[in-house]
């Protein structure tokens, strides 16, 4: 159904839905050539897809300035934040971070699409140099063992991760040692399904 409940509370313009079906449409057309999401989820895209990422803007924290996106590929979360941030938060710079060229090649076509201005590195995270981000984002990228890794290599003292993860992310805490380093709260997702949204953020140091 061409309807995004958590767009129409955030009370976005009729351009920014008129963008979206611009890229829902080039979302169809490039699945056809590299799977970018399953097919099946096409049918449901505006809750499977557009709402599931623009639900994070609800955990943004005030004024954010650079917004770093892990394992970006069709362009969930990053691109569609980046789309709410030309309305209300134009300030806000989207680095999208991919290791699949063909797939960047899609996020550099869609940001076209969506009229942003988001930075596209086709590049495997790990061998990315520090990235400063106030934010960073994932979505069903890897554990979260491994997405703190990042957040301690990409994330400023500050930095707020918000990482849609899945039912099993009390699970995948109890297997991490050092969880006191972090301030962690887990939020139930909009969404049907059981999911969630990790909320990291680094503890202040006590110097």
């Amino acid at each position: 159904m061409d309807d995004s409940k958590i767009l129409s509370d955030l009370n976005v313009s009729r351009e920014t839905f008129s963008s979206l079906r611009e890229f829902i449409g080039l979302l169809g057309e490039w699945n056809k050539k590299i799977n970018l999401v399953s097919r099946n989820s096409l049918n449901d895209v505006w809750s499977r897809h557009i709402d599931d990422s623009a639900q994070l803007w609800y955990y943004l924290p005030k004024n954010p300035k650079r917004c770093v996106d892990l394992g970006s590929g069709a362009g969930f979360p990053g691109l569609i934040l980046a789309l709410l941030a030309k309305e209300k938060n134009p300030g806000l710079t989207v680095i999208l971070v991919d290791a699949n060229r063909r797939k960047c090649a899609f996020l550099e076509d869609a940001s076209r699409v969506l009229r942003v201005n988001v930075e596209v590195i086709p590049e495997r995270i790990e061998n990315l140099t520090p990235l400063k981000a106030d934010i960073l984002s994932a979505r069903a990228l890897t554990s979260t063992k491994e997405l703190l890794l990042y957040l301690e290599k990409h994330g400023k003292q500050r930095c707020r991760a918000l990482f849609l993860k899945g039912k099993n992310i009390k699970t995948e805490l109890r297997e991490i040692s050092n969880l006191n380093d972090y301030c962690i709260e887990i939020f139930p997702s909009y969404l049907a399904g059981g999911g969630s949204i990790l909320q990291v953020e680094k503890r202040k140091s006590r110097d």
